[in-house]
């Protein structure tokens, strides 16, 4: 038969982790079941379970009374424990959500991956982008290609000028490779034909201009010409044929489209063109582009979406290690809590370690009495923080409107974030990271009050006591 060490029963005393366990079949109602069951099924009758239910009930209570500074200290620690754990999850899973967000509506506008020829004029590429588009299509992973022109201009209206981003598309191939098209909330995509010199404008950029489809603007290329009397920019008058929104504030307010042709005829000089692929899985662009970048011509290059955007990335990533540490300060402060209770603890329970050790138990088995109050603790706490912080993460679509609706305010206005609703993306790494952290904290806080406890004389606590 398999017996358990007595420490780890007083260790288990000494946390109060039944008081804990009753508490919980209270809150689920589990225990009023038991109790009915108990009465009213005979074969639980006739085992007495009513009978141990309420002898266990009139133990806590005498238990309580006399323990109750070291069951106090010891659900303070857990609930310390429990509430760092909780909320390291729920804003990292925040975070998550938030960068996830972004990303689908940056790579809603932006290609997975683009093939470009640097310095290599527009017009040469569009004649064989056919060509470039089929060494892509070589790879499983794509799913779409398209050819495109990128260039920066300038955009007069009147008195105002505004710097763009100018992307020439062909209407016919963006679908396969984008979602603009179904972005429009105003005209539509396929009104940029070649030679109408159309433009498809973000919604911010109209607003800001106050323009909308049929109206004209003013297009500046970098590039222009020298005369006798000075340099003169390439200048193009285009018509507004739709308005789009990404839900992106940076490109509804920066980002325009032009059909492919006229870009190549407007930035002839200065514009990079190629073509761009859209693939399966978008995390694996990297992996993607690196297994292209093998197979093209020599002076093909191919870019992938997080190396166009690393500075962005970096960034968040960065945040979010940052977060981390400042919130597992919390975490660190708990245990640094239960590391006092446990001394505590320890001071108050003198008299018995000084018994025990009468008895015959040695200092390992004083020191895994406390060991297992900590790390019992430290679990439970864990625990309860995990399945709490889990809970809301999976939920905080509910929970927030559900505040905000009873305080009568709105987090995230929409006028000022481009997110309206709080986004969460609770990611198991980021779980089971939390969790060991916190256990490991838990069972270094326990090492010196064990140590303390080993070390106590019996002779010199009962001569005091």
């Amino acid at each position: 038969m398999l017996k358990i060490p007595y420490e780890f029963w007083i260790g288990a005393r000494y946390s109060d982790l039944l008081r804990i366990v009753q508490l919980l079949l209270r809150i689920t109602g589990l225990l009023w079941l038991l109790r009915v069951a108990a009465r009213r099924i005979p074969f639980l009758r006739r085992r007495g379970l009513a009978d141990w239910l309420e002898s266990l009930h009139t133990a806590q209570l005498a238990r309580r009374q006399r323990d109750g500074f070291v069951s106090f200290i010891a659900v303070s620690s857990m609930a310390g424990i429990g509430l760092g754990v909780a909320a390291l999850i729920v804003v990292l899973s925040v975070m998550n959500g938030f960068q996830r967000d972004v990303r689908d509506r940056m790579l809603s506008v932006l290609p997975h991956i683009e093939l470009y020829v640097p310095g290599a004029t527009p017009e040469r590429i569009l004649d064989q982008w056919q060509t470039l588009a089929d060494y892509g299509r070589q790879n499983p992973e794509v799913r779409g290609a398209a050819p495109f022109v990128a260039a920066q201009g300038m955009i007069v209206r009147g008195q105002a000028l505004r710097g763009v981003q100018v992307r020439g598309i062909d209407p016919a191939e963006e679908d396969g490779v984008s979602d603009v098209g179904r972005q429009m909330v105003q005209g539509k995509l396929e009104a940029l034909t070649p030679g109408s010199f159309g433009i498809v404008i973000g919604e911010e950029l109209a607003e800001g201009l106050g323009v909308k489809p049929g109206d004209t603007l003013m297009m500046l290329a970098p590039q222009g010409s020298v005369s006798p009397a000075g340099f003169s920019p390439r200048m193009r008058q285009f018509t507004i044929t739709g308005v789009f929104s990404s839900g992106h504030y940076e490109y509804d307010s920066s980002l325009v489209f032009v059909q492919v042709q006229d870009a190549a005829r407007m930035f002839r000089d200065s514009g990079t063109s190629g073509v761009r692929l859209r693939i399966a899985d978008m995390q694996r662009a990297p992996q993607v582009a690196a297994e292209l970048g093998a197979i093209l011509p020599q002076g093909v290059f191919a870019s992938d979406w997080s190396r166009n955007n690393r500075t962005w990335f970096a960034a968040v990533q960065t945040e979010k290690r940052m977060m981390f540490l400042i919130l597992a300060l919390i975490v660190a402060v708990a245990a640094f809590n239960l590391l006092s209770s446990l001394v505590m603890a320890v001071k108050d329970k003198q008299s018995d370690i000084a018994i025990l050790r009468t008895y015959g138990a040695t200092p390992a088995e004083i020191a895994r009495i406390f060991l297992v109050q900590g790390a019992t603790i430290g679990v439970v706490g864990t625990l309860l923080g995990v399945l709490g912080g889990m809970a809301i993460a999976y939920n905080i679509d509910v929970i927030v409107p559900t505040i905000e609706r009873i305080l009568g305010v709105h987090f995230l206005p929409r006028e000022i974030y481009f997110i309206s609703a709080l986004p969460s993306d609770p990611r198991s790494a980021d779980i089971i990271t939390i969790g060991v952290t916190s256990l490991v904290l838990s069972l270094l806080a326990t090492l010196y009050p064990s140590w303390r406890a080993s070390r106590l004389q019996p002779s010199q606590v009962l001569r005091y006591d």
